[in-house]
């Protein structure tokens, strides 16, 4: 019987954490506990802890008078929609949440078993960073880890919750992930605090605004989503989950829709404006053809001249990728790039088809954007696109010019199924820029120079500027009726569901970082 009575108080010690008057400063703060968060993220009882009565090695500073069960970290297993995942989520009342040599083996051992099983890990951090305490056994802790998330990714997808801080060294497991939310307010990640800026630099700069979460979601693109507080971010993530498969042997969960499969929506026909320098939202085309009209946007805030997320088609769970005409014209520049590749690259990765939308003038101009690398950083878009073997569909719905129509999931990069709207205009460049260029010598010894460069505008336009010519090639596989974008996406999504398609032999390429 004692035997008992100690095991139930070491439990009720580690489910105690800091105490209730450490928790109590998280509700204050508007933070749930480590514990509270994992309840609301699973499914109903289902959670069940490994390694709950772990503590810490350390014996200097006094630490072997503070020994907490667990650790400060809690570990585990549970199901979401009832499917399998891992989970580890950093109790910031125990230790502020630091890292020990014992916790980091904690996670370690989660991930070892998400590999094995093929199962999303996903992680609540709330941490104060590596704990002082052990030095270098609490570092190698880190770097650990970090070899795991490597290990990890493109098998099982990774999921990151910043629910607090999370700094120095702490930063760069969430960064290898796949995705990354934030909540509004109580959570930042920065790799050297205002503190250390300031003595090093002289700036001057907040917490919130050098690592907050509409920082990271906005301006650098580390954050993927931002949440107004811990429940919301828990659904947040139990939404992505549905489109995700478990690993990358498996493919997306499907879903019965009451959407029929051949629905044709009239307003698609009348969406692109008929003067092609006006704007319109892509999402609204999207929000259309997709499955309900429900989309899961990723990286909302950033780079929005660039529409990602995740919509269901017939079902499937389907990634898409467009250009926004309603931001910078739907021009393709650095950031635009980047975050574009990384989607199309994590959808490749884990067997779910591309659904590409096009609309784009081209690569931005300017000295920022060349002194910046757009040439480097617009070859990772074109690298995934090319690399990717998922199905790959491209809709041109207007402009598609330069480069940029290459780039933009081309029949040329192996996509597999390229259609046009009559609205489209594929050609090296605008009507505008191509016709004075061509016709610089006419437009010079015309009299009236206006009117002569009109009509050749109007020529080019005429000739080029338009889908046929692609089509005639085969570059475009159909010029259909907007109205029918629905039901043809999901026609070829239906051909293709059995596509094999391989790359050469080789370790791995070597994509433009």
């Amino acid at each position: 019987m004692n035997r008992l009575d100690a095991l139930r108080r070491r439990h009720e010690a580690a489910e105690q954490g800091g105490g209730p008057e450490r928790r109590a400063r998280q509700h204050q703060e508007g933070k749930l506990s480590a514990r509270e968060r994992i309840e609301l993220l699973l499914d109903e009882n289902s959670f069940e802890e490994l390694d709950k009565l772990v503590t810490h090695r350390c014996r200097d500073f006094g630490m072997e008078e503070q020994i907490v069960p667990g650790d400060g970290f809690v570990t585990g297993y549970g199901r979401i929609e009832g499917r399998l995942v891992y989970v580890f989520a950093q109790d910031f009342t125990v230790f502020g949440g630091s890292l020990s040599e014992t916790n980091a083996q904690k996670i370690c051992k989660i991930m070892d078993l998400a590999l094995k099983t093929g199962a999303p890990v996903i992680g609540l951090n709330d941490s104060g960073g590596a704990r002082i305490q052990e030095g270098v056994v609490s570092l190698a802790g880190y770097a650990d880890i970090f070899l795991r998330n490597t290990l990890a990714s493109g098998v099982v997808p990774q999921i990151s919750a910043i629910m607090g801080p999370c700094a120095g060294g702490a930063v760069y497991s969430p960064a290898i992930t796949d995705f990354v939310f934030m909540v509004d307010h109580t959570s930042y990640m920065f790799v050297t605090g205002p503190d250390v800026i300031k003595t090093v630099t002289h700036e001057d700069v907040t917490k919130e605004t050098l690592g907050g979460s509409m920082t990271h979601n906005s301006v650098s693109g580390v954050g993927h989503f931002i949440a107004p507080d811990d429940a919301e971010c828990c659904r947040m993530i139990r939404e992505l989950l549905t489109y995700l498969p478990q690993n990358n042997r498996e493919d997306p969960p499907r879903r019965p829709t009451n959407d029929p499969a051949g629905r044709m929506d009239a307003a698609l026909d009348t969406i692109v404006p008929a003067e092609s320098n006006l704007p319109y939202d892509i999402k609204d085309v999207i929000h259309r053809v997709v499955d309900g009209g429900e989309f899961f946007e990723v990286h909302e805030h950033w780079a929005r001249n660039i529409v990602v997320g995740f919509g269901r088609m017939d079902g499937r769970s389907v990634g898409i990728v467009g250009n926004q005409p309603a931001f910078l014209a739907g021009v393709l520049d650095i950031n635009s790039s980047v975050k574009a590749a990384r989607f199309v690259r994590f959808c490749d990765a884990f067997n779910i088809p591309i659904l590409t939308f096009e609309d784009v003038p081209g690569f931005l101009p300017g000295t920022e954007q060349e002194f910046g690398g757009i040439i480097r950083h617009g070859a990772k878009l074109l690298y995934a696109y090319a690399e990717a073997t998922v199905p790959k569909i491209t809709v041109i719905t207007r402009k598609a010019y330069g480069g940029a129509y290459c780039v933009m999931g081309s029949k040329h990069l192996r996509t597999d199924i390229n259609l046009a709207w009559p609205t489209a205009e594929i050609a090296v460049m605008g009507p505008e820029g191509a016709v004075n260029i061509v016709y610089r010598r006419e437009l010079n010894a015309a009299a009236d120079r206006a009117a002569t460069r009109q009509q050749k505008v109007d020529e080019f336009r005429e000739r080029f500027a338009n889908p046929f010519v692609a089509a005639e090639r085969g570059y475009v596989d159909d010029v259909i009726e907007p109205r029918e974008t629905r039901p043809r996406v999901i026609a070829a999504l239906r051909m293709l569901e059995n596509k094999v398609d391989t790359m050469p032999r080789k370790k791995h390429g070597n994509i433009p970082l």
